[in-house]
């Protein structure tokens, strides 16, 4: 029998080198880290939900808002389809038809200077038929319709501070007579009279100005 196998297990077990002996960490740091973490988390991700609902409900709001308040890049549109649209022919009651657009007019109820009437041979468009037009190409419906503009201020509000895209009236709230799409700096693009084409014209081209309108009321 060898010395080594002579010794009781017991004892054997005490004789290991101590070169083989590794010291083990002790877990319980880990173990609180592990919470402290796992708690922060849990708050990080109730504040990200709640961010994210806050969002979602602005978003809604908004979208349920976005047909009653004119996007900026609609007004945008008027003016620039308005200063493209400039040299069109005026024409009485031109772009009335069941497209808004510019059309023959007519000599029903014609008060211009120009004399005879030359609206039922003219392709062009009258001031309510302009903006009627420029409305349609830039909110892609015919928001404004077929009416004049009696008709197309009723379906628009009233400001103080225009922008650029809304629409100037002329007359009085009972009976109005003009309009134009202002584009800033005390100027309008408008379909003027018999014998002009759309162009540029100081809002006091026209004496009786009624005020600026958003679209929609």
């Amino acid at each position: 029998m060898s010395p080594v196998s002579a010794i009781p297990v017991s004892r054997r077990a005490r004789t290991v080198p101590k070169q083989l002996w590794i010291p083990l960490p002790k877990p319980t740091c880990y173990c609180d880290l592990s919470g402290k973490m796992a708690a922060a988390n849990r708050e990080e991700s109730y504040r990200r939900s709640m961010r994210w609902g806050r969002l979602a409900a602005v978003a809604a709001m908004l979208f349920l808002l976005a047909g009653s308040i004119p996007r900026a890049d609609e007004l945008v549109g008027v003016v620039r389809h308005a200063y493209a649209s400039q040299g069109i022919p005026y024409s009485w009651g031109g772009g009335h038809g069941t497209r808004p657009g510019p059309s023959k007019g007519t000599c029903r109820g014609y008060t211009g200077s120009v004399r005879p009437c030359p609206a039922r041979r003219t392709v062009g468009l009258d001031c309510s038929g302009f903006t009627r037009w420029m409305y349609r190409l830039a909110f892609g419906d015919d928001v404004l319709g077929r009416g004049n503009t009696d008709d197309h201020v009723r379906r628009m509000r009233k400001v103080r501070t225009p922008r650029p895209g809304d629409l100037v009236f002329y007359g009085t709230r009972a009976k109005t007579h003009h309009v134009g799409v202002y584009i800033g700096a005390g100027k309008m693009i408008n379909a003027f009279a018999t014998g002009t084409t759309t162009r540029i014209d100081d809002i006091d081209a026209v004496d009786d100005l009624l005020g600026f309108y958003h679209y929609p009321a």
